[in-house]
C-alpha cells in the first residue's frame, strides 16, 4: 500500500501532519499497533476507537485514520474522514490485496439455518470438485485447515485477512454465515456477493436490534447491496420474504413448500432415519432430519445450482453432504443396546426449538417420549426465556431446565425467568448444573426415550461469571451413555 493509495481510497475532509517512509498494516486495536502501521479508529457501541489513538501513536503507528479532529505532537499523519466504519471495509480489503474479488462469496443470513446451510454448500461443493472455504458460526475452514472462529462474522480486517488465506490456500468459493450484527455494523461493507441467501427471521438478538423490524432491516441490508448480476434465494414462505427482497437488484429466485413460487418443494417422507423432498422435479434423500431442514437443504441446492452445476450433480453431492456439528446432532452410541436415542442441538431461540421440538414429536414414533432439557444465555434477550418454556411444555413430554451460558447473571434467577412460562411448572425438572441435568436425564432414561439437549449445539465451552470452561454437551452425554451400564436401573433395558 502507497500513501498515494491510501489517500485515493480514503478521500479524506483534511491531510495533516509528514508523509510516512513507510506504510504498515491496516490496525483497529491499538494493541496491535506495530512501527509504520495505519491505525483507524472506529466509533464503536461499546467503546470509542478514538480513546486510542495516543496509544496507537506511542506504538508506532505512522498514520492516524479519524472521524474527530486530531492534533498531535508527535511526527504522524492524521487522515480526517467523514466516516470511518464505512471506510474500513473497502480499505482493509486493499490492504489484502482485494481477495473478495478473487472468490465467488455466497452469503447467508437468517435467524436459523445459516450454519447448516453453508456448511451443506461448502461440503457440496467439495464433493462438486470446486476449492471452497467456509467462515461461520461452528468454524472457519481455509480449504480443509479449520481455524476456531469467535464470531458468526468477523470485523473488516480480519475478514479481509481470511480472504487472502483462502486466496492464497486456492479456495475459488466461499460460503459464509453473516450476521446482523455484522450487516447493523457494515463489517462486510465492501464485499460483493455472487449469492445472497435467506433462511428466515424470527425472535432472536432484541437485546440488540430492540424489536423485529429493526432486526429484518439489518438483514435486508444484504440483499440492497447486491449487483443486479447476483442471485437471492429466498425462503419465500417466511414472512418477512417479501420485505427482505423489496427493491433488492438482483435476480431473486423464491422457493415454497406451501405456496406456489418460482420452485416448487414437497417433504416427501420425514423419518428418524433422514428426510426425501422434492426441489421442483428432482427427489433429494438426506440423511438430515426434519422439516426445518428440508428448507435448509433446498437452499444450498438452489444456491449451488445457481452458480451452473447441473441437477443431477448437485443432487449426488448434496445427498453425500451431512450439514453442521451441533445441529440435531445424534450422539454416538445412542439409540443401540437399550440406550435412549440423544440428540445436540444448537435452538436457543423459541423458533429454532419450537423447529426442533416439534420435528422430534412429529417423527417419534408410538411409545416414545421425547425429553427436553434446556436453558437459556445469560445477558441475552430475557423475553425469549418464558416463550422457550411454553414451547417445551407443548412438545415435551418430560423437560428439565437448567444452565446454558449464564454469562454474568445469575443462572439460578435466569432459571425462575424460564420457569414462569410454564403453566404446569410443578411437573418440570428443575437442574441448575447441566453436566448433572444431561447425566441426570441418561440415566433415569429407556430405550424408548429421545432427549433433546438444546441451546449449546457445537460450543465446547460453558460460559460462566464472565469466564470460558471446557463443557462440551455431546461428551458429556457420550460419557453418561457408557455409565448407563453402571446403573442397575438399566440393567434390563
Amino acid at each position: 500500500m502507497t500513501f498515494d493509495k491510501l489517500i485515493s481510497l480514503c478521500k479524506p475532509n483534511d491531510v495533516s501532519g509528514p508523509e510516512p517512509n513507510d506504510i504498515g498494516m491496516l490496525r483497529q486495536d491499538s494493541r496491535k499497533v506495530e512501527a509504520d502501521d495505519v491505525f483507524i479508529a472506529i466509533k464503536g457501541f461499546q467503546v470509542d476507537g478514538h480513546s486510542f489513538i495516543d496509544d496507537a501513536i506511542a506504538k508506532g503507528a505512522s498514520v492516524i485514520i479519524c472521524e474527530d479532529p486530531f492534533h498531535s505532537n508527535d511526527e504522524v499523519c492524521v487522515v480526517k474522514v467523514s466516516d470511518t466504519r464505512s471506510l474500513i471495509g473497502p480499505l482493509a480489503q486493499a490492504f489484502y490485496g482485494n481477495p473478495a474479488n478473487k472468490l465467488t462469496l455466497i452469503g447467508i443470513t437468517g435467524t436459523n439455518g445459516k450454519t447448516t446451510v453453508a456448511n451443506l454448500v461448502y461440503q457440496t461443493l467439495q464433493k462438486l470438485g470446486a476449492k471452497p472455504s467456509l467462515l461461520g458460526t461452528i468454524a472457519k475452514r481455509v480449504g480443509d485447515h479449520e481455524i476456531e472462529s469467535k464470531l458468526t462474522t468477523s470485523d473488516p480486517i480480519e475478514l479481509a485477512s481470511d480472504m487472502a488465506q483462502m486466496v492464497e490456500a486456492g479456495s475459488t468459493h466461499l460460503a459464509m454465515e453473516v450476521s446482523s450484527h455484522a450487516l447493523d455494523q457494515q463489517r462486510v461493507h465492501g464485499v460483493d456477493f455472487q449469492i445472497a441467501a435467506f433462511t428466515n427471521l424470527s425472535h432472536d438478538h432484541l437485546d440488540y436490534h430492540d424489536n423485529l423490524e429493526s432486526y429484518a432491516k439489518s438483514k435486508k441490508k444484504l440483499f440492497d447491496s447486491l449487483d443486479p448480476d447476483a442471485t437471492a434465494i429466498i425462503n419465500g414462505d417466511d414472512d418477512y420474504a417479501s420485505f427482505i427482497v423489496m427493491d433488492c437488484p438482483a435476480r431473486i429466485i423464491d422457493f415454497s413448500f406451501n405456496q406456489a413460487l418460482e420452485v416448487d418443494c414437497q417433504v416427501l417422507s420425514n423419518t428418524m432415519d433422514g428426510l426425501v423432498l422434492r426441489i421442483d422435479k428432482i427427489m433429494i434423500e438426506s440423511p438430515l432430519v426434519g422439516t426445518f431442514n428440508a428448507y435448509n437443504l433446498s437452499q444450498a441446492f438452489l444456491i449451488c445450482r445457481s452458480m451452473g452445476y447441473e441437477n443431477e450433480e448437485v443432487k449426488n453431492a448434496l445427498e453425500a453432504s451431512a450439514g453442521a456439528a451441533g445441529r440435531l446432532e445424534r450422539v454416538e452410541g445412542s439409540g443401540k443396546e437399550g440406550k435412549p436415542v440423544v440428540l445436540v442441538d444448537y435452538a436457543h431461540t423459541p423458533d429454532a426449538l419450537e423447529n426442533v421440538a416439534s420435528t422430534l414429536a412429529d417423527i417419534k414414533t408410538k411409545g416414545r417420549t421425547l425429553h427436553i432439557v434446556f436453558g437459556c444465555g445469560g445477558n441475552r434477550d430475557k423475553t425469549k426465556r418464558p416463550k422457550m418454556a411454553t414451547i417445551a411444555e407443548i412438545y415435551g413430554d418430560k423437560v428439565t431446565v437448567t444452565s446454558d451460558n449464564p454469562r454474568n447473571e445469575n443462572p439460578d434467577a435466569i432459571i425462575d425467568e424460564i420457569m414462569g412460562g410454564f403453566d404446569n411448572p410443578q411437573s418440570i425438572t428443575r437442574i441448575t448444573d447441566r453436566k448433572k441435568a444431561i447425566e441426570e436425564a441418561i440415566k433415569n432414561a429407556d430405550a424408548n426415550t429421545m432427549i433433546l439437549i438444546a441451546g449449546k449445539g457445537h460450543e465446547t465451552y460453558q460460559e460462566v461469571a464472565g469466564e470460558r470452561h471446557d463443557f462440551d454437551d455431546r461428551a458429556i452425554a457420550r460419557a453418561a451413555l457408557g455409565s448407563r451400564n453402571m446403573n442397575p436401573k438399566n440393567e434390563d433395558t
